[in-house]
């Protein structure tokens, strides 16, 4: 899949091709790129044909005309075209100059649009405009594009129409076909609800993120799906943004029309932490107040705390629950013991030292975090140890722990265990405090992983050597000429040669 610019370098591409006398549709170059592609050949052509000296060979196409740097030119392009791209017509609906802004909205009106007639399909033949007898299809793929265009100064027009003809609050397609007669003159002409339904799942299930924003935003303002629907969509979003209209939607159609398991279920299966977290609140108001439980160990630290403040809510007691979960090696895990330490105070310090012991590295992990959040002290010895685990989790939190007195350890047995026999996480953390503690024991330790397998580790070693101020260094006495001579010759391979003479 194209990313944005990719997109939009094709439609230049397609823009320098037309002008240079390809003769090939642009409709069908562009066709199935991302709206970016269609603005970049809208711009492209512009910026060529303003500033050429002459008239490059395809300025006579109808596409080119239509993006000329003249007003009048893309009036004009708009009032001769029978055939018209949408996506050009489209953005000349938000054209900086107003009668080419009215004609487009015109033009744009009576493609789209279904004429009240008995015979439409003749009508629309002698008007000479395309056939679109699907009209919900075609405004279906517009949606991106002019959710691009709602940014510009005029560009917030066919949002506001998309938006009002998904509600079904007024006939988009007969305002557009008709200007000047009152919208509800032409109320039947109307997108049917079965139209606006295939709508809505067609955007709501785009691969383009504001497109399923945009859909879900509608579809929460007018109430088409119900709790359970609303839910389902929550909890399969990708995008956190559009997950949370969702939900707040769903929350929305619970409260007016009663509980609902089905929907609450759905919210507690989301991958997204506000989804789950207004899952496990939900159920409060469909009497299920007694699975707070089970929501207590929850990964994400919000859904917890509504865990804890439901079952609280309810009579419960989330300190009980969660001290007989840290102290039962059988039901001990790692997200328990991040949830007792939310409740725990420095008094619960013995419980959580013997967890340092755990088969669970994940657990051993948490206990050390939960003990340092506490404020708790953990021997040196005890860390020094840990920094050698074989998870790198509780490696990194024991070097979290030792970095607050990283000028205790000693710095020999920290440069130990940056060798290349150790496992990438102990010479990460060993490193770590190496650094923390500076002066020439951070500047042998960056010198000798210069070249470490690890490329973070390596990187982070370059950077500190070439930042590295060599004459303080020699100036506090820290090492020997002679040692900071030789390692001066081992940096030099990442030195500026400039710098290094300098030295």
């Amino acid at each position: 899949m194209w990313s944005a610019a990719e997109h939009a370098s094709y439609g230049r591409t397609v823009a320098g091709g037309l002008l240079e006398g390809d003769l090939s549709p642009v409709a069908g170059r562009l066709l199935g790129n991302g709206p970016e592609a269609w603005i970049a050949f809208d711009e492209e052509v512009r910026r060529v044909l303003r500033f050429s000296h002459g008239t490059p060979e395809g300025a006579r196409r109808l596409e080119a005309r239509l993006c000329h740097p003249d007003g009048r030119i893309r009036e004009a392009a708009l009032a001769a075209w029978r055939r018209p791209p949408l996506e050009l017509v489209l953005i000349r609906c938000a054209d900086r100059v107003p009668q080419v802004r009215r004609r487009a909205r015109r033009v744009l009106g009576q493609v789209v649009a279904q004429h009240p007639v008995r015979n439409r399909d003749r009508a629309r033949r002698a008007l000479n405009l395309p056939m679109a007898d699907d009209p919900a299809r075609v405004l279906t793929a517009l949606v991106p594009l002019a959710l691009r265009l709602g940014g510009r100064a005029h560009g917030g027009w066919a949002v506001e129409q998309l938006e009002a003809a998904l509600s079904g609050r007024y006939s988009l397609l007969a305002a557009w076909w008709r200007p000047g007669l009152a919208s509800t003159t032409w109320s039947w002409n109307s997108l049917t609800a079965r139209q606006r339904e295939g709508m809505f799942e067609h955007l709501a299930d785009s691969a383009d993120r504001p497109t399923r924003r945009f859909a879900a935003r509608v579809a929460a303002a007018c109430g088409q799906y119900g709790a359970q629907e609303l839910a389902r969509r929550a909890a399969t979003e990708r995008d956190p943004v559009t997950a949370r209209t969702w939900t707040d939607a769903a929350l929305a159609a619970m409260a007016a029309g009663g509980p609902d398991d089905g929907a609450v279920d759905a919210l507690l299966a989301s991958r997204f932490a506000p989804v789950r977290a207004a899952g496990v609140t939900a159920l409060r108001r469909a009497g299920r107040a007694a699975e707070a439980v089970d929501h207590l160990t929850d990964r994400a630290g919000r859904v917890r705390a509504c865990a804890r403040w439901l079952l609280r809510q309810d009579g419960g007691d989330p300190y009980a629950y969660l001290c007989a979960l840290v102290t039962d090696p059988e039901r001990v895990s790692a997200y328990a013991v991040k949830g007792f330490r939310e409740v725990a105070e420095q008094a619960d310090g013995p419980l959580l030292y013997p967890l340092l012991h755990d088969p669970d590295g994940a657990v051993r992990a948490a206990a050390l975090a939960a003990l340092r959040g506490l404020g708790l002290v953990v021997e040196d010895a005890v860390l020094l140890a840990l920094l050698e685990d074989p998870s790198a989790s509780v490696s990194r939190e024991a070097a979290l722990g030792l970095l607050r007195v990283a000028e205790r350890p000693d710095a020999d047995a920290l440069a130990d265990r940056t060798g290349p026999e150790w496992p990438a996480h102990t010479r990460r953390a060993a490193f770590r405090l190496l650094r923390g503690r500076g002066g020439s024991a951070e500047l042998r330790a960056s010198v000798a992983m210069m070249t470490d397998p690890d490329p973070v580790l390596g990187r982070y070693a370059r950077s500190t050597v070439i930042n590295w101020n060599w004459l303080s260094t020699l100036g506090e006495g820290e090492a020997h000429r002679a040692e900071l001579g030789a390692l001066l010759a081992r940096a030099a391979q990442v030195l500026d040669v400039r710098h290094l003479r300098l030295l």
